[in-house]
């Protein structure tokens, strides 16, 4: 992601993970998340408690990388915009089938990105809006896509860190966006056909167009 900002990044040591700072009129501060959820959600928080209590909240955070896709309708190389960021394996098995989290009684399986943002990307971008589901275990088989896609419709793609993310931004009460490129098909795998470079190269020429619609974004539209 660095690639998409202009002129050297300056390194913030925070406990846990180093953000890097880009310049400019408004502060763009990019943190490595790692794989997974929870490490997502730990790092993404780290960088929001110590904007916080330095006295300058984020007004967004904007979880970035790649994912799988499901085909047909997100095909590889193409960009997804999260209008829905859900956890599809936060919950238990049953005899009838899987029951998430909110079905036990607790916590929560969704966030959603402001709508006039989400709108706003996927315009500028040539993105796709949709559901982006958030696993921990990735998906390798046929079945286990079929599974997902009855459970979630609407779901575009598959990453690891999403959900995390906008869990620890929602803690703090800040809005939250998803953006992914599709470097491979949601199913059994196959390394061969993923196109990694492709997808990163897809995810930075996407990134670099979001500085001017975030600039003029209005964090208290919904």
């Amino acid at each position: 992601m660095a690639a998409a900002f202009a002129g050297p990044l300056r390194e913030i040591p925070l406990p846990g993970v180093t953000l890097h700072r880009a310049g400019g009129a408004h502060r763009f501060d990019l943190v490595a998340a790692g794989v997974g959820p929870a490490l997502a959600a730990a790092r993404a928080a780290s960088a929001l408690t110590a904007a916080a209590i330095g006295g300058e909240p984020y007004d967004l955070v904007v979880s970035a990388g790649i994912a799988g896709g499901f085909p047909p309708d997100a095909p590889v190389g193409s960009l997804v915009v999260a209008d829905d960021i859900t956890v599809a394996d936060l919950g238990a098995d049953t005899a009838d089938g899987f029951v998430p989290v909110t079905g036990l009684g607790f916590g929560t399986v969704s966030h959603r990105p402001p709508e006039t943002l989400v709108r706003a990307i996927a315009a500028t971008t040539g993105g796709r809006a949709g559901t982006v589901l958030t696993v921990s275990t990735v998906t390798g088989t046929a079945a286990r896509a079929a599974e997902l896609r009855a459970r979630h419709p609407r779901a575009l793609a598959e990453a690891m860190e999403g959900f995390g993310v906008a869990e620890a931004a929602a803690t703090h009460g800040v809005p939250v966006l998803e953006l992914r490129a599709v470097s491979n098909p949601v199913g059994p795998r196959d390394r061969a056909a993923w196109r990694i470079g492709d997808a990163l190269a897809a995810l930075t020429e996407g990134f670099g167009k979001l500085a001017p619609v975030l600039e003029s974004w209005n964090p208290h539209e919904p």
